[in-house]
């Protein structure tokens, strides 16, 4: 039996029991074994992970560790140098995407009203979720951990909080967007992109009164869903200053 050293640092203490927060711990293993597997028995994703040092040194995810080896697991957020820097966190995208599970819907319609390409169906299944976010490397959302364990999936994090304002406020933060805010671009029905149309365009669609007294459209060019800035619109614009308002308090 191998007796393994663990320590886990930073928000990856989350996924474990409060006994074996921020201290050493032992974890006995019956084999020999990566280190990603034992750490993912230990209820960390793998997508969570970033760096992994034994015994000091940076080692990747195939690692085996042996009797007495002691483990350090780093999330994104603690930034430690390491020699050599074998950092398991795979390269930053290009281009930052998402697809979320069922329990986040409201999360995904404020992800879209924020801009961001936002996949979400209330009918996806999680052998669908992890096969979207792999063959189209956007990111998984959820709050299922073994979701993210499945070994297909490359980039994830698994939501904490609750309140689905609270969601949004701490995605934006740990993929660092409140940048890349860009509002009102996207169909929160669809995530289709918006386009701007002429009223003539669209009139005949239009309830009488919006025709009357609205002149600015928009409509997605996917579901061909028709936006004007009608009464909801005010909150609105409370909302992505809230949003804005959190981003100073970092």
């Amino acid at each position: 039996m191998e007796r393994v050293y663990f320590q886990f640092h930073a928000e990856l203490n989350d996924f474990l029991p409060p006994v074996k927060r921020r201290v050493w711990f032992v974890h006995q293993l019956l084999e020999k074994a990566a280190v990603k597997d034992a750490i993912e028995a230990l209820g960390i994703p793998h997508p969570e992970v970033d760096l992994i040092l034994v015994n000091g040194e940076s080692v990747d995810f195939s690692y085996l560790i042996g009797d007495g080896d002691r483990v350090s697991v780093y999330p994104i957020s603690v930034r430690v140098e390491a020699s050599p820097p074998s950092r398991v966190r795979p390269p930053q995208l290009a281009q930052i995407q998402f697809v979320l599970d069922i329990h986040l819907g409201k999360l995904a319609t404020y992800l879209r009203l924020l801009g961001f390409d936002t996949l979400y169906q209330n009918d996806y299944e999680d052998e669908e979720l992890a096969k979207i976010s792999s063959r189209e490397n956007r990111i998984l959302l959820t709050k299922d951990r073994g979701l993210l364990k499945r070994s297909i999936v490359i980039y994830g994090y698994c939501v904490r909080e609750q309140d689905s304002f609270k969601q949004v406020v701490e995605v934006l933060r740990r993929f660092d967007l409140f940048n890349a805010i860009a509002p009102l671009q996207r169909c929160l029905r669809c995530n289709g992109l918006l386009q701007s149309v002429t009223k003539t365009e669209i009139g005949d669609r239009l309830p009488p009164k919006t025709r009357e007294f609205y002149d600015e459209f928009s409509v997605c060019q996917d579901c061909a869903q028709i936006y004007w800035q009608g009464a909801h619109f005010s909150r609105i614009q409370n909302f992505i200053k809230r949003i804005q308002t959190s981003m100073t308090k970092i």
